[in-house]
């Protein structure tokens, strides 16, 4: 039988379908949901609950996706502190993450494709350019797999693709009583794992939700990938 989803028209509608299916579970994630216009980053269908193709190998997550990580990072993106995100493609979660704090600290956003680091640029600059010019939010055109040390420790890093391991980096720069959020496993068996640092350094790993996501790789892999 067709898997069956509704098709919506604003926002709204979208946020009602995740909160009667729990993936939204608290009001501060349903607010800044709603506040962060998925048709400012997705060309096609913005408000349908699945992904969308932005170019380059890739696709703006699933909305569902999205609510999931916000509800898994909400204690830890706090007002005043660093969020990392990591292959911010589309640029949504980023501002998302942004809008957790309340606008009160600094998401970082790496993404390692010039022009796909240039269209998550301008649909930020939509709605959120404010954002941008009182840095609050930091776009960096780099190799994700270094994270960012200049700005580090983060609270929290989100990163949106997906490794057979955690790069070292990832875990040096996770701050003490920080979440990492990170898709691991190969291609056709990845989980979301929520990965903590405990305040004496010691690394836990939660096993999450069956995703599929594209490798986390350099911009010349990349690009080799795409037919």
């Amino acid at each position: 039988m067709q898997d069956y989803r509704p098709i919506h028209n604003t926002m709204k509608e979208l946020c009602m379908e995740l909160v009667n299916k729990q993936w939204i579970q608290c009001q501060k994630v349903l607010d800044v949901i709603m506040k962060v216009d998925r048709a400012d980053f997705a060309p096609t269908n913005p408000y349908e609950n699945n992904p969308q193709y932005i170019g380059y190998n890739v696709v703006i997550s699933a909305p569902l996706l999205h609510a999931y990580c916000l509800e898994a990072l909400k204690d830890f993106l706090i007002e005043g502190s660093n969020a990392l995100d990591i292959g911010f493609g589309s640029g949504y979660l980023t501002v998302a993450m942004s809008k957790m704090m309340n606008d009160k600290g600094c998401v970082i956003g790496i993404e390692h494709i010039k022009d796909l680091y240039d269209f998550g640029h301008k649909n930020i600059c939509k709605q959120h350019k404010n954002l941008i010019d009182n840095k609050s939010i930091e776009l960096i055109c780099c190799d994700g797999r270094l994270g960012y040390k200049q700005k580090a420790p983060f609270k929290c890093i989100h990163v949106g693709a997906a490794s057979m391991e955690v790069p070292k980096e990832f875990i040096e720069q996770l701050d003490f009583g920080g979440r990492l959020v990170m898709p691991l496993g190969p291609q056709d068996d990845q989980y979301i794992y929520l990965i903590d640092k405990d305040l004496k350094g010691n690394i836990h790993y939660t096993k999450g939700l069956s995703v599929r996501y594209v490798p986390l790789t350099s911009a010349k892999n990349q690009l080799n990938n795409i037919v």
